[in-house]
């Protein structure tokens, strides 16, 4: 990083790990610029949540009212056969309570609408251009776009996601580091009120699983199944996306038809793979990545509230060193890895809770739920909801 009082960084991505980094640096002195493919926030995307460090990142930030003004409805699961007769219901409202947790569950575009909006009036944002070269030298990254006009920054950080370009650019072949854990998700707005306003109604066949989940009063599908790697998949090719589901949950229960129906006439729908990424290093030179770009690892969740925590530290470990990003990097990433390292194994349990293989496992799923309430909620939710060694304090 140059000497000068005010550093440049581009941040590649306005999800959620790129508009808290922007946050930060900012209040930091430094100058962010926010490039986004989209040519705007997303609409589409699974609820997440914010908890743990999270909570506490967005309570600097003055964000947490926000984030539970816009919380979803939910507050249990209810597992249903084919008929829809309930088989199962956890009551999630008991399992955050033995928790102790402060955490919110939201629409991701409502948490991503919510930093972007705390970061625009002190970073610029550029929507619909994306990155296609980088050369950094000892002082700065020289970055070519796609539409505008290249550019000199003194560091660049990706928080574009799993697919992302900056780690493409920066470390090479997206195949040498995103590993496919055998599901894919997708999630579909219906345009309809929820029919039950408290409740995520979830329906299970085996390797399938599709739910129905309120949001603010209205409904949202999410379809989960194991499916192995579609190599030839392209994850801005709704129609192919569209063809994927419709072949998976062809001929199954409950309100699937009518689902499958929506699927067909959808405008906007977003699917992709359950993946982690696994790197040796987060950082190249003056480049480094954050969020799901260096380490995604999660299916249920963790993912958001990793991606905030690890876009403070960053910002932190950076505005300490003000002269030199590469120890800064090299900084967070040992912090970071902390919290992100522990929930690499997760993916399976996640996948065996929500998205049983065989009919023995929905039906032993379903039985699990009735003691979930009681005795045994204490110890899942050690297991499935808390990321250990997570530190109290947001600090670093």
């Amino acid at each position: 990083m140059n000497a000068r009082a005010n550093p440049t960084v581009l941040i590649s991505g306005a999800g959620v790990a790129g508009p808290t980094a922007a946050y930060w640096l900012a209040r930091h002195g430094f100058r962010p610029t926010v490039v986004e493919r989209a040519a705007g926030l997303r609409s589409s995307g699974s609820p997440v949540d914010v908890r743990g460090r999270a909570v506490e990142v967005a309570e600097r930030m003055g964000v947490m009212e926000r984030l539970r003004e816009a919380a979803t409805d939910a507050t249990a699961l209810s597992f249903v056969n084919r008929s829809g007769r309930q088989v199962g219901r956890v009551d999630m409202r008991a399992l955050r309570q033995a928790a102790g947790s402060r955490e919110v569950e939201l629409p991701r575009t409502s948490l991503a609408a919510i930093l972007y909006q705390a970061a625009r009036d002190s970073a610029e944002f550029r929507f619909g251009d994306t990155m296609t070269a980088l050369s950094q030298d000892s002082g700065g990254v020289d970055v070519t776009f796609e539409k505008a006009p290249p550019r000199r920054f003194d560091m660049v950080i990706g928080a574009d996601g799993l697919h992302s370009a900056t780690r493409r650019l920066a470390f090479g072949p997206e195949p040498g580091f995103v590993r496919h854990k055998g599901l894919y998700v997708a999630t579909l707005q219906l345009n309809a009120p929820a029919e039950h306003q408290r409740d995520v109604v979830m329906y299970s066949a085996p390797g399938r699983m599709v739910a129905i989940h309120p949001v603010r009063g209205r409904a949202m599908a999410a379809f989960i199944f194991r499916h192995p790697a579609v190599e030839s998949l392209d994850h801005r090719d709704i129609e192919q996306h569209k063809q994927l589901i419709t072949d998976v949950y062809a001929g199954g229960g409950w309100r699937l038809p009518e689902l499958l129906d929506r699927v067909r006439a959808a405008s906007d729908l977003w699917l992709d793979s359950v993946s982690q990424v696994r790197m040796d290093r987060w950082a190249a030179g003056r480049v480094a990545l954050v969020g799901d770009a260096a380490s995604s690892v999660s299916l249920f969740g963790d993912g958001s509230t990793l991606a905030m925590a690890g876009a403070y530290t960053l910002a932190e470990e950076l505005a300490a060193a003000r002269t030199d990003p590469r120890p800064a990097f090299a900084c967070y990433e040992a912090k970071h890895r902390t919290l992100t390292g522990p929930r690499q194994g997760s993916i399976a349990i996640a996948a065996a809770l929500m998205v049983p293989a065989t009919r023995t496992g929905i039906t032993a799923r379903n039985l699990a739920t009735r003691l979930w309430p009681a005795a045994a909620a204490a110890g899942w939710v050690r297991n499935r909801i808390s990321p250990r060694h997570e530190p109290s304090q947001a600090t670093t």
